[in-house]
């Protein structure tokens, strides 16, 4: 389900790409305009550009894009030329590759991700980097964090809101006796449920462990595990309940304190704009009594604040 907000476009991509050529001719390159073009565009018109583009200048947009951009922006807009799963998959690249590793960013797109959204990463990955995702994992990540997001990308979930009750209990003991009541956890039975698990199902275990034992599975989580396996965990048992919600406390995380996590404000814009941002508009708001549009303009400045406000959409 697309969110993002786009009046029709009365232009074809084929004025869009001669607009942008227009755009990088002469001295300095008129950033306004290309911001203009390019963020109010879907993923099928940004592609329909790019194919146009190339054709009648000979030339590869996203190459050109590099060139005339810098900093912030470019990493912005470029990230936003690709179409979702494709998106993902060069996200997670890059979080991956020792001298950018940022295994935050890869747990959070993989943890987050549906199992649908999962396969298209996968054949994205493999088409664009020749290689599988799994062997990167293997080679990039380590302990259980590393048996998690294996098991994760490769076991497939039913994707439906039936739950069974009888289940989630069973699931909720299990997880009991593997963590809070005993000396040291069992960390296989963890991997094993939040693996295999429907996002639904997930939520119904949560709450049946709450109703048995008190307590929250997250503070379970919390308490029990650590680091990057604590964080694959939590993504997945957030993400099984409101994943709009977690990704607003990201987002407000990334831009509180001193200084702004720039990369993860425009990882998760980017890539949740043409998925669920209106849901993560009204949590921020209902969480945070601050529009997510005001919190990025106090953040941001110049043409990279204008981007990203105007994937955002309307100040609600």
């Amino acid at each position: 389900m697309s969110t993002l907000s786009l009046s029709p476009v009365l232009t074809s991509p084929r004025d869009d790409a001669i607009q942008l050529y227009r755009a990088f001719k002469g001295l300095g390159c008129d950033t306004a305009a290309v911001v203009n073009i390019l963020a109010h565009r879907d993923a099928t018109q940004r592609s329909l550009i790019q194919h146009e583009y190339s054709a009648m200048y000979s030339e590869d947009l996203l190459k050109r894009l590099v060139s005339e951009l810098r900093g912030k922006l470019e990493t912005a807009v470029l990230l936003w030329m690709h179409d979702p799963a494709g998106r993902d998959a060069i996200v997670i690249r890059q979080a991956l590759l020792p001298d950018l590793t940022n295994l935050d960013a890869a747990t959070e797109v993989i943890c987050s991700r549906t199992p649908s959204q999962i396969q298209l990463i996968k054949q994205n990955y493999q088409a664009k980097f020749g290689v599988f995702l799994e062997q990167d994992i293997e080679r990039h990540t380590s302990g259980d964090h590393k048996k998690l997001l294996l098991a994760y990308v490769s076991t497939s979930r039913y994707e439906g809101l039936e739950v069974d009750r009888e289940m989630a209990m069973k699931d909720a003991k299990a997880l009991y006796k593997a963590g809070e009541k005993r000396l040291g956890t069992d960390e296989k039975t963890f991997i094993r449920i939040f693996s295999e698990r429907s996002r639904a199902q997930l939520a119904a275990i949560s709450a049946a462990y709450h109703d048995m034992y008190g307590g929250s599975l997250k503070k379970a989580v919390k308490s029990e595990t650590s680091g990057k396996f604590e964080r694959g965990l939590l993504t997945i048992l957030q993400c099984s309940e409101n994943p709009a919600k977690y990704f607003a406390k990201a987002l407000h995380k990334a831009m509180k304190g001193l200084g702004t996590d720039d990369t993860t404000l425009i990882r998760i814009i980017v890539t949740r704009t043409e998925i669920d941002m209106q849901y993560i508009k009204a949590e921020y708001l209902r969480k945070y009594k601050k529009t997510l549009n005001d919190a990025v303009h106090s953040d941001t400045s110049g043409h990279y604040r204008t981007f990203l406000l105007s994937l955002l959409g309307p100040n609600n």
